[in-house]
């Protein structure tokens, strides 16, 4: 019996890639775990120090300090840019596709045909060039504008007045017509029809709809996010089965990643998440469990270091709970998806390279080869039950002796 955890704080990058000089000017100089650590000076998180985290950011302070015994790497993103979504996929096996910058707007045309063609009834609210298309006055369809500009496309709805599966259809329909990374398909209760088109806001070249605004999060909120070039079924979720190994997802990573077969516990708050898997490894001798701590990277958006740095320590007390009940065959990797540097100057996910720390018995103590794509992850995952991923390199042998 034997199983493979792997915990997503997400946004808790390590230092800047190479490439975002060239690819991302604005997050030269991000380093979003070393910053937070030098910001208090007082912090002590004793399960990631002794995981190695101050090994992989390379300096030493009063409170943390360098482990001995950890095993531990950097990875590269694959995926352009710094997407919580498009790296999830990346973490799950996923070979990412470049998808490219768009409007709405480009193509609202087409989009507006296509569902016509379907059956819908549609109108445009404001300005040509600016426009929200909406869909049987239920929905309302416009960029994201709480993400990077022109990288998703929402779908957003007052489940009042339609259904889930009526949404993600229409979500569907979008998602033909555009590149860009993310179409997201949600809604949520307790909502009218006048709620979204108040809600509608204009973001320099860009406009949606202001989700938080809409009030669609507030009751029943419920959303898919359908991704551009993403092949789920040779994720792990979709092969592990195959091999008797069931799949537990927690927290946002349960939002975005398709696991027809699995568990899914769905959430927002770290110590709720955190217990869950915990009284889960308790309970179950094998599986492969994958948690991600989202409230992080939430502190990342509202540039509020102090409320990041109370997530640490509530992620880091589970760490250490969570490391006292792992056995002998048992393997747990610590990791994050991107960054999201609080003090950077702007509140977007920066392109950083994350840690992957490593905690197994029998383990090759020492750092071991920085990774070129998250994707490694799945790939040794993967090895780890005897099956493979298409794509991705696995570690499994660096990281533990007699494999």
């Amino acid at each position: 019996m034997k199983r493979f955890i792997v915990i997503v704080i997400d946004s808790f990058g390590v230092g800047e890639m190479a490439d975002t000089k060239n690819l991302r000017p604005e997050d030269i100089g991000a380093n979003t775990a070393g910053r937070l650590i030098r910001f208090d000076k007082d912090i002590k998180l004793p399960g990631l120090e002794k995981l190695g985290l101050m090994n992989v950011l390379g300096f030493e302070t009063d409170n943390m300090h360098f482990s001995r015994n950890a095993i531990y790497a950097r990875s590269n993103l694959k995926h352009y840019g710094a997407d919580t979504f498009y790296g999830h996929q990346e973490i799950m096996g996923t070979n990412p596709i470049r998808p490219e910058v768009m409007r709405f707007n480009d193509h609202i045309d087409e989009v507006e045909k296509d569902l016509n063609d379907h059956g819908y009834r549609t109108r445009r609210f404001g300005d040509k060039g600016h426009q929200v298309l909406f869909v049987n006055e239920m929905m309302g369809i416009g960029d994201n504008i709480e993400t990077d500009p022109g990288q998703a496309i929402n779908v957003t709805a007052s489940f009042d007045l339609t259904n889930f599966d009526e949404v993600k259809k229409v979500g569907k329909i979008v998602r033909k017509h555009y590149k860009v990374p993310r179409i997201i398909a949600f809604g949520g209760k307790g909502v009218k029809f006048q709620d979204i088109v108040n809600a509608i806001k204009v973001n320099g070249d860009f406009v949606g709809i202001d989700a938080p605004m809409s009030g669609v999060y507030n009751d029943g909120y419920l959303v898919q996010h359908i991704g551009y070039g993403i092949d789920t079924s040779v994720q792990l979720p979709h092969i592990l089965p195959d091999q008797g190994v069931h799949v537990y997802l927690y927290g946002k990573v349960a939002d975005i990643v398709d696991n027809p077969n699995g568990t899914m516990f769905y959430g927002v708050d770290t110590t709720m998440l955190l217990n869950q898997l915990y009284e889960d490894l308790k309970a179950n001798k094998e599986g492969f469990y994958c948690l991600n701590v989202q409230e992080t990277d939430l502190a990342g958006h509202a540039e509020n270091p102090k409320r990041y740095i109370e997530k640490l320590h509530e992620t880091d007390i589970y760490l250490e709970k969570i490391m006292a009940i792992l056995k002998e065959d048992d393997i747990m990797v610590v990791m994050a998806d991107h960054g999201n540097d609080p003090f950077i100057g702007h509140s977007h996910h920066t392109r950083e390279k994350v840690p992957l720390l490593v905690y197994c018995n029998n383990g090759v103590v020492g750092s071991f080869k920085e990774r070129e794509t998250m994707a490694d992850v799945a790939a040794t995952v993967a090895e780890y039950f005897k099956t493979k991923t298409q794509f991705g390199t696995s570690f499994l042998k660096e990281i533990k002796k007699e494999v």
